[in-house]
């Protein structure tokens, strides 16, 4: 799944900012070829801050138009004046695929999570991260798991270059079909570093990369890039 962040999370936080984008991405994977459009809000308040944003992908495989559709929200409440601050999530969606005439679905399981943030930025802006610790429910497969995350931005000349990403760490059993045999994996790595050029205040052009182990449907580690475009209000 995509886009945990938006380009100025970090820095929003710490100057009560808001921001929302819209991103396109396409997608140069192997066997991939396809669209995924974003939407990303992030709206602080005298209590702490919320963070959404939906994916969708477009005309994979057989099926056309929308045949995935995910949704991440957060919600932060800050603990003092103290750089730590209480996370709660939920993480959701549904896909569809077709093989032949025939048409199927399945969900994406509900996830709930919930633990403690520290976030860190320096004296101007341009640098910083957040490290997030997470319990992590997962309806259908685990009622005690975790979750790691880690997200980063850096502004680099003068703010025309922006490196930004996340990556996340997390305890999940699944299992892989190799042959006649089924093999079997309890965690799972996704970062998605995004390369920004910033063409003015508004429109971004860039490139994402998927970095992902055992994450949905591929076995094993698997890297997919991404050429997109952004549109910030």
């Amino acid at each position: 799944m995509k886009q945990k962040i938006i380009v100025l999370l970090l820095a929003l936080i710490a100057s009560g900012a808001m921001s929302q984008n819209v991103q396109l991405h396409y997608d140069l994977g192997k066997d991939r070829k396809y669209l995924t459009s974003t939407v990303e809000m992030f709206r602080p308040d005298k209590w702490g801050s919320t963070f959404f944003f939906i994916d969708m992908d477009y005309n994979v495989g057989e099926v056309k138009g929308v045949c995935l559709a995910y949704f991440e929200i957060a919600r932060e409440i800050n603990l003092g004046k103290s750089p730590f601050a209480f996370h709660a999530e939920y993480n959701g969606g549904f896909g569809q695929f077709q093989i032949g005439s025939d048409q199927y679905a399945y969900q994406i399981n509900d996830a709930w999570l919930g633990g403690v943030d520290y976030i860190w930025n320096n004296s101007d802006f341009t640098r910083g991260f957040t490290f997030q610790a997470l319990y992590k429910y997962i309806r259908g497969k685990h009622d005690a798991a975790f979750q790691l995350t880690g997200v980063w931005y850096m502004h680099l000349l003068d703010k025309k270059f922006t490196f930004s990403g996340f990556a996340d760490f997390w305890r999940e059993d699944n299992a892989f079909l190799k042959g006649e045999s089924v093999k079997k994996t309890k965690f799972i790595f996704l970062a998605e570093p995004q390369f920004w050029y910033n063409i003015t205040s508004n429109i971004s052009v860039g490139s994402e990369i998927e970095l992902g182990s055992n994450f949905g449907t591929a076995e094993g580690f698997v890297v997919n890039p991404t050429v997109a475009a952004k549109w910030t209000f």
